[in-house]
């Protein structure tokens, strides 16, 4: 996607090699800066404190992590333990893991002194895939909001309500819940997008709002409680949220207050879809309420809001009374019988057991496809 006509990623290594690069989302809205990762440890720190967030984006940063550390020591010992120190950075997110086994399955076949590039090649490879992989999720969702135009009256735009950030800013580039909204608006279809603020960190308000409006996107941002009210009124045609993981029998964990949207979907009778890759679904785990590891923050993040003061000074402030304590868990788990429909790259799957059987199949003939490829 572009940020003042230019095209960025949310990663990338530098020119000359010495280190990665990534968009600083800690910073934004206000300010736009880049951070620069010159070891793992850096690319840990970047992950936990959200400098880098979104399932598809800290697999890959943990990817190259992995990478900077075998420059400086390729050995088995270190390769197994900076991947066990990078996967516990964010335990809920399953494609961080996903992408660390993947990497650290690859390098056991190298010999050391192969290593440290071997990873840069993989995980150059594995961001190109998950630029491919969004652009198929927009293909899909796009079939979608295309529909629900085609039903309404000229010009009338298809209202979309997300929640948390599900953008391109959560991958690489395109993003999953918003891929197929930025492909129905290059379309020329008319679109416009009510944007969840999510609290406690605001990852609707201060990121999905910035790329939309950076992109040309029309969109409103709305506090977390007023999508059931929109939904009773007839103004959202569609909601779209992103995963973090995804059951194999269909239950979707998510940033917490994903499973009130749904309850408020699934009362009001609209459409509830979740974009994800299929690195993000897994069939390891089937009750999504009692077997994900659900992250808990630190209460600060209640506490304290970032924002702009009238002289343009971008200040820290307290909010709560002194002395009030602050709960901060960060993800929920929408039951799979409040979703509509799970968008992936393979195609528009049934969030149900015989919806996730034929997933799976699909990914066994996808990879059956690309190892005959190879």
């Amino acid at each position: 996607m572009k940020i003042a006509g230019q095209h960025y990623r949310t990663i990338w290594v530098e020119d000359d090699g010495d280190a990665i690069c990534v968009l600083d989302q800690t910073r934004f809205p206000h300010e736009f800066a880049t951070r620069r990762l010159r070891s793992w440890q850096e690319a840990a720190t970047a992950i936990s404190e959200m400098v880098v967030r979104g399932a598809p984006l800290i697999g890959v940063t943990a990817c190259y992590g992995i990478a900077l550390a075998m420059r400086e020591d390729p050995s088995d010992a270190n390769l197994h333990a900076v991947a066990r120190s990078l996967t516990d950075t964010r335990p809920t997110a399953i494609n961080l893991r996903w992408a660390v086994n993947r990497l650290v399955a690859r390098l056991e076949r190298c010999t050391p002194a192969e290593r440290a590039a071997a990873a840069f090649r993989e995980s150059a490879a594995l961001s190109d895939e998950d630029v491919a992989t969004n652009e198929a999720i927009g293909r899909e969702g796009l079939a979608l909001i295309s529909c629900i135009a085609a039903a309404k009256a000229p010009e009338q735009p298809v209202n979309v309500l997300t929640h948390c950030n599900a953008g391109w800013l959560a991958t690489v580039d395109w993003g999953t819940a918003t891929a197929p909204i930025y492909m129905a608006h290059d379309q020329g279809l008319p679109v416009h997008v009510f944007v969840d603020e999510t609290r406690p960190r605001n990852q609707g308000a201060y990121l999905t709002a910035w790329e939309l409006g950076r992109h040309g996107v029309p969109h409103t941002v709305v506090v977390d409680n007023a999508g059931g009210h929109l939904m009773q009124h007839g103004e959202v045609d569609l909601v779209i949220v992103g995963s973090d993981r995804t059951t194999a029998n269909g239950d979707v964990c998510n940033k917490i207050g994903t499973y009130l949207k749904a309850l408020a979907a699934h009362d009001n009778g609209v459409p509830f879809y979740v974009a994800l890759p299929t690195s993000t679904v897994d069939f390891e785990v089937a009750d999504g309420g009692r077997e994900i590891p659900s992250e808990e923050r630190s209460g600060a993040e209640i506490r304290y809001l970032n924002g702009r003061t009238a002289s343009g000074d971008v200040v820290r402030v307290d909010i709560l009374p002194e002395g009030s304590g602050a709960r901060n868990p960060a993800f929920d788990v929408t039951p799979a019988r409040l979703v509509t429909g799970l968008i992936t790259e393979l195609g528009v799957f049934e969030a149900s057991p015989a919806g996730m059987a034929r997933l799976r199949g699909a990914m066994a003939g996808a990879a059956s496809g690309l190892a005959a490829a190879g």
